[in-house]
């Protein structure tokens, strides 16, 4: 089973002088070269034996030499587990497009999928052990069929969970989480991106917390009508609330109440700060890497980052090469180089994994899918970072973001109520019931006009 591999004694890694430069395992380093090696105690059986290094093995995976008992590039105690936590994951929408959600269909068998980032094979391989399964939907749904299209996509993950239980396990709290790492499954949670998602509702925010969403991603690449999107920054969109309207701050303060994590993934630089300063609980950009690295508008900036340090937040890298090199092609190891600079600004506890595997079209070499996890771990020990600082990027850094979510959560306290003013809102596909001076639900245009003809007369002379 999969899961046993956790609990060897010792993994060594080889950190190969040339491995930087590779971005991604080669061959092994020949006899001459320099290759250090750090151990890492880990918890094991008492029949297990110590894994040594070697200077002629194949040239293997780093998941295969696991699979194979060989020393392997990562470095990681069953404390948490060797893969990572919650990530940012669209697969869902690769499953609504190529098969319209109809996980039947045996193109769509998870075991099998093939031409996506993600299956059941390729997590085992990269020791993926959570995930946040993103339910989006575009933004030209938008004041249209948004709310439909994102119940459409939340029940698509949990059929994951139903269709394969011995792989998913659909959770909503950190406890979950762990539990998950326990079985030897993979963590599924909802992770609804684009705030266009709820419609300008807090009543639909908290219908999609009761069907298990855990993150809200407030925009996407859009404005709502209460956050500005990223493409404000870039003068390709207007600001609309300047960050945050009245109406966004009552929305803050319910994912507060309710528990759940707010994402500032594709949110303007005047939407992060407004909700770093407003928001009780930390916050996550679940797939966002750093402006200093690569000046792209999507990306978090020094002076936020220093936000997300005094605030106990977390950014996950995006390893989306327009992200990572702000250019088509990148590697592995410019992905690290975001994951340094994030932490050199903001300390090792703000460094997370995006990925966004399913929801972009160009990857780094080295990360083509979800499989490749492990190298990235092992550029991360090869540059000195510590077993701590590694397990902290991959799951305590979220787990512990997650834990104070839950702790700031107050389900004692009373909802919010107050609706987003209705001048404020599109409202050629919506009615307006229960705004004050809104159409009368039984009174019809005919009978206003027989109303409005009668009052006439009575005011006329006779």
């Amino acid at each position: 089973m999969w899961t046993s591999w956790w609990f060897w004694p010792l993994v060594a890694v080889c950190t190969a002088d040339q491995f930087r430069d590779t971005a991604a395992y080669t061959q092994e380093p020949h006899v001459n070269q320099p290759c250090s090696w750090r151990l890492f105690q880990l918890q094991a059986p008492p029949t297990s034996t110590i894994l040594k290094p070697s200077r002629h093995l194949p040239s293997l995976s780093p998941s295969e030499r696991l699979r194979e008992g060989r020393p392997v590039h990562l470095g990681l105690s069953s404390v948490t587990w060797p893969g990572g936590a919650a990530r940012h994951n669209d697969l869902p929408w690769q499953l609504l497009k190529l098969f319209n959600n109809q996980l039947q269909d045996p193109r769509a068998n998870l075991t099998s999928l093939a031409h996506t980032h993600t299956n059941i094979p390729k997590l085992k391989a990269g020791f993926v052990g959570a995930q946040f399964w993103s339910a989006y939907t575009p933004c030209d749904t938008q004041n249209k069929d948004a709310v439909k299209r994102t119940l459409e996509q939340i029940d698509v993950i949990h059929r994951m969970c139903q269709l394969y239980p011995e792989t998913f396990l659909c959770v909503t709290d950190s406890t979950g989480i762990r539990q998950a790492f326990q079985e030897g499954k993979v963590a599924s949670l909802v992770g609804v991106e684009g705030g266009h998602s709820i419609d300008s509702s807090l009543g639909v925010l908290r219908a999609l917390y009761h069907l298990g969403m855990r993150y809200l991603t407030l925009t996407h690449s859009c404005n709502t009508p209460w956050a500005d999107n990223w493409l404000v920054d870039t003068g390709e969109d207007k600001a609309r609330s300047q960050g945050l309207s009245l109406f966004g701050q009552s929305v803050v303060k319910e994912m507060n109440r309710l528990g759940v994590i707010i994402d500032l993934a594709h949110t303007s630089m005047a939407t992060m700060k407004a909700v770093l300063q407003l928001s009780k609980a930390p916050v996550v950009f679940s797939h966002s890497s750093a402006y200093s690295v690569c000046q792209h508008r999507r990306n978090v900036p020094d002076d936020v980052l220093q936000l997300v340090k005094r605030t106990g937040s977390l950014v996950m890298v995006n390893f989306y090469n327009d992200y990572v090199s702000c250019r088509a092609e990148a590697n592995l190891s410019q992905v690290a180089d975001h994951l340094d600079h994030i932490k050199k600004v903001a300390g090792a506890g703000a460094v997370g994994l995006g990925g966004d595997y399913d929801g972009v079209s160009r990857l780094p070499s080295g990360l083509k899918d979800v499989s490749k996890y492990p190298d990235l771990v092992a550029e991360l020990l090869r540059r000195q970072w510590t077993e701590a600082e590694v397990k902290g990027a991959l799951a305590n850094n979220l787990l512990r973001v997650f834990e104070a979510v839950e702790q700031a959560s107050s389900h004692t306290q009373p909802p919010g109520e107050e609706p987003i003013p209705l001048d404020q809102l599109e409202t050629s596909c919506r009615t307006s019931y229960g705004y004050s001076g809104a159409p009368s639900l039984h009174l019809q245009p005919g009978a206003l006009l027989a109303s409005l003809a009668l009052l006439v007369l009575c005011l006329c002379p006779l």
